[in-house]
Parts: C-alpha cells; structure tokens; sequence
C-alpha cells in the first residue's frame, strides 16, 4: 500500500512561511508531480513527506498511520535525488545492494532482489562495472534500482532527470513511465519541466508560492486552467493571455472586437492556446498585429505577432510557415477555445 494524505501541512523557517496549508490526497499506485516555478516549494513538500525536514504544523499520513514525527526509516519511502549519490569504489551490484546489506539481509535475498531490480532496468550487463564506466541515464538508472531492492510503499523523486542532456531526459522518462506501469507503486515526483508532468504524471500538482495552485490530469489542466498562473505554466509554448473589457454582456478587446461572453464574473484577460489561433490576410480576423519572429521547428512552427496594445501573440503553424517577418496579419480565434480570468486572476 502507499496510499498519503498532507492535512493542513506548513513548513516554517523561523517566520518564513514556505509550505502554506498543504490539503492533498494521493491514492496507492497513482503517479503524481509535484510541479512549479523555482521557490515555489515543491522539493520542501517533498523532503516532508520523506521525513528529511520537519513539518511544522499539520500532518502527513501514509497508510492510514500518522507518520509526521517519524523518522525517514521508520515510514518506508525511498527517494531518489538529484545526484546519483553512488559509491564510486562499488560495483553496480554492491551499490544497489549496500542498504540490503546494511540491514542485516541474508545474502541469497540480496543477490535476489538486486538481479530482479536489474532485470526490470535492464541492467544485467552492467552489474560489474563501476558508475565511472557508464552514462549519466545508465547511473541513474542504478541509482533508481538501489531504491527497488528496498520495495517501498512509494518512491519520491527529487528533479531526478535535471543532470541529463536533452537526449537522455526523454529516454528516461520513458524508463520510468514504464517502471511504474510493471512496479504498479505510488510515486511522487518533483519537477520544474512542465514537459515531464504532462507526459508522466497521473495528477499534477501545480504549486504556487507554497500553495496548492490546482491538482487535476494533464488534461484537466490543460484544457480547464484555475487561473492565470496555471493557465501559463501548464502547456508548451504557454498560453497567450490578452487584455479585454467587458460590455453589455459581451467581451471587447482594443481595436473594436467583441464577442458574446456567458461567464460569471467581469472579465479583464482572455486565454487562448497558440494552437487556437489562426493567420489570414490583414484586417479578416478578430485583430491585427505585424510578424516579428518566425520559429521553425520541423512539424511546427511559432510566428510571434506584434499586436501593439494587445501585446505579442504566439501563433502555432504544422508544418513550415510561409509567412514573413514584417508581413501584415489578422489574427482569429473560435468562442469554445477561449478562457476568461478576472481581476483576481481566477477563471470565470
């Protein structure tokens, strides 16, 4: 089981408030990311919940046992760090197999576990070799097998991928959506990489400033933003948010646009994905703006419109674009693909 719930849960320095009244419910077997900006506090929440810093009000519970005053080998978690953290004198084996030892296991358990835990990561051919003679993806592979040989409830992974080139990051990302589809155990994910949580994560935890900003699947965020801080961290390149007005039941945008607008509060921004956004000939669409970037990306490219008082719009093409830098553009959208914000920068 690995089932863990965060009731209330704050963290203090001194009179710094980092962890805000955290509220979270992470069912057994669910692959959720803690994701956010730099400082927001997602590697605290984590060490938390590890029992590697202490929390300071509120409690954390796994399985049904209050664990917060417990220390890290007394709630059987394993986490994984950013640093490979391996004996450099060992061998695969002996580094995947120290805390086994450590702990007294008999041997024929050790070799066991350590062989099961290569098998599933593929790293039978390497139990000889020292992590001096091997990639920056094959140690940290190891580095996730000295966690399995543990069999703990749930693994917390701390930004694991962020010492890896491009390359590596997507290989292992795979390794590890694979590895919890054949583990089939809870695990906790910390990231900065947007990428990474809409690709591997169950739920997404989305954290702002020590608080919750919206839990939901990549979907549900993706397609449903809270707010505006949501609305831009989550998606790749990040939605365009426009300043609007509201008037006689209709939304109105700087150079005479208007549009009908059923939602429950005055809105002052309008959300719309790259994706939403079409080109065609000046003055046919809903604004005007002048190119000012082209991004050629392969299957897509990005074309960066000056819109003036509107401000810079992302517009996302298949394919490669035949526009110009300088060109003339109008620029339109479809009512459904539209996101409304109020003055508080929530949703309406």
């Amino acid at each position: 089981m690995g089932a863990i719930q965060l009731k209330a849960a704050e963290k203090w320095y001194d009179d710094l408030q980092v962890i805000k009244g955290i509220d979270l419910d992470i069912i057994d077997g669910e692959f959720v990311i803690f994701v956010g900006p730099s400082g927001c506090g997602k590697s605290t929440l984590l060490r938390m919940i590890a029992g590697l810093e202490e929390t300071s009000r509120g409690s954390i519970i796994l399985d049904d046992r209050d664990v917060t005053d417990k220390p890290p080998s007394k709630r059987g978690l394993s986490m994984v760090f950013q640093s490979y953290a391996l004996y450099p004198h060992m061998s695969v084996s002996d580094n995947m197999g120290f805390s086994l030892k450590t702990a007294g296991a008999p041997k024929a358990e050790i070799e066991d576990k350590v062989n099961e835990a290569a098998r599933v990561l593929k790293l039978e051919p390497l139990l000889n070799r020292r992590p001096k003679d091997m990639s920056g993806g094959q140690r940290q592979r190891v580095a996730i097998g000295r966690s399995i040989v543990r069999a703990p409830t749930a693994f917390l992974f701390d930004e694991p991928l962020s010492n890896l080139d491009a390359a590596l990051r997507v290989e292992m990302r795979l390794e590890i959506a694979k590895l919890h589809q054949s583990l089939k155990t809870t695990m906790i994910y910390v990231t900065h990489d947007q990428v990474e949580a809409m690709t591997l994560a169950d739920r997404i935890v989305v954290l702002e400033d020590g608080k919750i900003a919206q839990v939901g699947t990549p979907r549900e965020l993706y397609k449903n933003p809270a707010n505006l801080f949501v609305a831009q961290f989550i998606g790749s390149p990040k939605m365009n948010i426009i300043p609007c007005g509201f008037k006689s039941g209709s939304f109105t945008l700087e150079g005479g646009h208007s549009g009908a607008y059923l939602g429950n509060a005055e809105p002052t921004h309008l959300g719309v994905r790259p994706e939403h956004v079409q080109l065609d000939a000046a003055g046919r669409g809903n604004f005007d703006g002048r190119i000012q970037v082209v991004e050629y990306l392969g299957a897509d490219s990005f074309v960066f419109v000056d819109c003036g008082p509107l401000g810079v719009v992302n517009v996302r093409v298949k394919g490669e674009s035949d526009h110009k830098v300088g060109q003339d553009v109008s620029l339109f959208f479809f009512a459904e693909q539209v996101h409304f914000f109020g003055a508080n920068g929530i949703a309406t």
